[in-house]
């Protein structure tokens, strides 16, 4: 089984028990990891999504019983001082981090005739300048911390495909694709490996019926993907029997065939 007894992991994004971020922390803290989550309830409104009020606080006593500590914090990406509010507040209550999963995400549907600047700088301003400052400030501080360990681990959600209308979306998410492959082999001398995963359509509560119905036949597999089949991925790749796979683009999705 997979042992992260001892570390602390930081997962962005993980606002919804049965969103993909949940299902990663709860992953990881059944493997030991302590957990240090974020979220925004500013975008869960805006995204009709839905918004669990209690969710944070309830969620991370989900997470204590599992025997582990919690933490978590209320955070907007996209404001220039969150990476270093984010890693002082984990530094404070856990520790120095040794795995960090970017799954905080800004989606808003833009097509070749909706798609603005405005659209464009919102999802850049989280999905990219956002992750990758919390990212760089992550590494820095890990490389200061851990200068013989070599157990660092950063794990992007990303996605790809052929939608016209997220374009704004997949646009700032292959940006974190193309960086993957540079990033570790920057980061391989202090110790932490970069990679991304492709989870396809997940079934984390955005999914209606008429979605579904549409989606189903393309999953071979005779079912859509669920947060738990990320989580395991994430929870591998996350331990020391991963430490030879850095740079790579994961796809997790089923065979799914709407690429």
């Amino acid at each position: 089984m997979t042992n992260l007894k001892d570390k602390v992991a930081i997962v962005t994004g993980a606002s919804r028990s049965k969103g993909i971020g949940a299902a990663i922390c709860r992953s990881l803290a059944g493997a030991g990891a302590d957990i240090f989550f974020t979220h925004w309830t500013a975008f869960d409104e805006a995204s009709g999504n839905g918004v669990e009020n209690e969710f944070p606080e309830t969620f991370c006593e989900e997470l204590k019983q599992m025997g582990v500590r919690a933490f978590h914090i209320e955070v907007d990406l996209s404001e220039e001082g969150s990476p270093r509010r984010i890693m002082d507040r984990v530094e404070e209550t856990l520790g120095t981090p040794s795995i960090l999963v970017n799954n905080a995400t800004f989606e808003s549907p833009a097509n070749f005739r909706t798609l603005n600047k405005d659209i464009l700088d919102k999802h850049y301003q989280v999905n990219n300048s956002g992750t990758l400052m919390l990212t760089m400030e992550f590494a820095k501080r890990y490389g200061i911390a851990f200068p013989e360990r070599k157990d660092g681990r950063i794990i992007n959600m990303v996605s790809k495909g052929p939608d016209p209308n997220n374009l704004a979306y997949i646009a700032s998410k292959g940006m974190l694709i193309a960086i993957t492959e540079p990033l570790s082999v920057g980061l391989a001398p202090i110790g932490i490996t970069v990679n991304s995963i492709d989870p396809g359509p997940t079934d984390s509560g955005w999914i209606n019926e008429e979605l579904r119905d549409h989606l189903l036949p393309m999953f071979p597999m005779g079912r859509l993907g669920q947060p738990e089949d990320a989580a395991k991925l994430i929870r591998f790749l996350a331990s020391d029997d991963s430490g030879w796979i850095t740079g790579q683009l994961i796809k997790s999705e089923g065979g799914f065939l709407g690429k």
